[in-house]
């Protein structure tokens, strides 16, 4: 399937509970492990600290926690960035989760700059023949640029401070693209990035996030009703395991879906999302001239197709 497969790091630790890493040992190592990784690209980086933008749903929350336990908490920043009406519940448990974290937390309204975005960029860049029809692909289009104007707005705080931005994708949404290039599909370490959303959840319990925060229904907040289940087709029950047999096993397509008993169609559907969504995954590419390297770490010859 892919070779982002060979990033995976936790491939040393035990699992006793199927292809992911639940029970307690497993989740305590990578706990210890997250921790150290951050503290020490803190520390390699000369930063004073990190940032990260808090939705108020259980990654963000996690990769706080986590932050929290590796720098303390006054070196720990994190931002409220509200665009939507709709988010001002999800603004709220982020505020009360940071203060019971004892960090920093900044609530920056973006509806201003979205607002601007549009009276200047989007009035002037109107597609041809646009229509009504295009709802749906208007509100990604939208939801885009929020995602954009939050990053634009972590990376702002993290250099008056002196900090690193923490990005808040798991396994389970960068194996599917489920993220906005240059929006939170921009950051300087993805804490919580080697894990499926299953082990997320897993691990948010083994930490003591709040239950009210796992419990929520996972969303990237592009709009009011929008669910990553929507937008994916399944929920992450059906796709961790789907995705563990594709990627990380490298079987078939076929093999994979008489192994879960799932239904094929979904199965094709995701495995097409992972496909088509694989230049998120790497550095973009350069024409590769003889005698250069790509310092970047990507691959010379790789294109978007």
């Amino acid at each position: 399937m892919s070779a982002y497969s060979k990033t995976f790091v936790y491939s040393d630790v035990e699992r006793t509970n199927g292809p992911f890493y639940t029970d307690y040992r497993s989740l305590e190592t990578i706990r210890e492990r997250i921790v150290a990784d951050i503290r020490t690209r803190v520390g390699n980086a000369g930063a004073a600290g990190v940032v990260v933008a808090m939705s108020g749903g259980i990654d963000s929350t996690l990769t706080t926690a986590l932050a929290v336990e590796a720098l303390g908490t006054d070196r720990v920043l994190g931002l409220g960035l509200p665009c939507h009406k709709a988010e001002g519940t999800h603004v709220s448990d982020a505020r009360t989760i940071a203060e019971g974290m004892g960090i920093d937390f900044e609530e920056i309204q973006l509806r201003p700059l979205f607002e601007a975005f549009e009276g200047t960029v989007a009035s002037e860049l109107k597609p041809e023949g646009a229509s009504s029809e295009r709802g749906d692909e208007r509100a990604l289009e939208t939801g885009n640029v929020v995602a954009r104007l939050r990053m634009v707005t972590a990376y702002y705080a993290a250099n008056r401070g002196s900090r690193l931005v923490l990005g808040t994708a798991n396994r389970s949404e960068q194996l599917l693209g489920y993220f906005t290039k240059y929006g939170d599909g921009a950051a300087d370490a993805y804490p919580i990035g080697d894990c499926y959303k299953t082990e997320v959840r897993a691990l948010a319990k083994h930490v003591g996030i709040p239950r009210r925060i796992i419990g929520k229904e996972p969303t990237a907040g592009f709009w009011a009703t929008q669910t990553d289940a929507g937008e994916l087709g399944a929920r992450y029950d059906v796709i961790d395991p789907l995705l563990y047999r594709l990627v990380d096993e490298e079987l078939p397509l076929e093999e994979a879906v008489t192994d879960l008993r799932i239904d094929r169609e979904t199965a094709e559907e995701i495995a097409a999302i992972h496909e088509e969504t694989a230049h998120k995954r790497s550095t973009p590419p350069t024409p590769g001239i003889a005698g250069r390297t790509d310092e970047r770490g990507g691959d010379e010859s790789r294109s978007l197709e």
